[in-house]
């Protein structure tokens, strides 16, 4: 079973951006997760393509990048060429969310769709065969260090039942509230990506807690 770890710099120290790049690069860490809020879609703004830009140039790992934003399309592409490995949409966001997936394949990158908490995996169901990844939001997005939303676990183990019924080899994520507790029950619902924000820079020692999450 894969057991991959993003770390999500929306927790990283901004004034030392490149020092935690650094680290992330020499962890265990599989992907740097960049959380792209716009304040329309989620409450929150984040940052954007020139974030992603520097980073790529010292990253040393892919960049995970999930767009909390209304109409993503127009932005695909910029991003991609910014560095995104991973492109992760919405499906609140897209009124034609398979075109949506096809044009991220089309740029080379790897197609991923988030799910609110309230949205249930079965609005999938038509396009999981298409999909590289699926985001689950274990809070509501718009903020870091929210408390975890416990009917995730449900929410895992009826999307991996989806992906097997399909023989689909779409990884499962999932963003908000991840820490060794929740972390290992995520794995063993069948999650495959834990995203951790403030849980892994907030540590003594971020490097052992990437290691930490990937080995639970």
């Amino acid at each position: 079973m894969n057991q991959l770890v993003a770390p999500s710099i929306l927790s990283a120290d901004f004034n030392n951006l490149g020092k935690d790049i650094k680290m992330i690069n020499e962890s265990e860490a599989d992907y740097i997760h960049f959380d792209v809020m716009d304040g329309v879609f989620v409450p929150n703004i984040s940052f954007g393509i020139p974030v992603i830009e520097h980073v790529k140039r010292i990253a040393q790992k892919p960049l995970d990048v999930h767009l909390m934003i209304v109409n993503p399309d127009h932005l695909i592409e910029p991003f991609v060429k910014a560095g995104a490995s991973i492109v992760t949409v919405h499906y609140e966001a897209c009124t034609h969310l398979h075109r949506t997936i096809q044009s991220i394949k089309a740029l080379g990158a790897k197609a991923s769709v988030s799910l609110n908490p309230h949205t249930p995996v079965a609005v999938l169901e038509d396009v999981i065969g298409e999909l590289d990844m699926v985001l689950l939001m274990s809070v509501n997005p718009g903020f870091g260090g929210q408390k975890f939303i416990e009917h995730t676990y449900d929410k895992v183990r009826k999307l991996k039942q989806m992906i097997d019924a399909s023989n689909s080899a779409c990884l499962i994520e999932v963003d908000g509230g991840v820490n060794f507790e929740t972390g290992k029950k995520l794995y063993e619902a069948g999650a495959n990506v834990l995203v951790a924000g403030s849980f892994v820079f907030n540590s003594v020692n971020p490097k052992e807690t990437i290691a930490g999450l990937r080995s639970l």
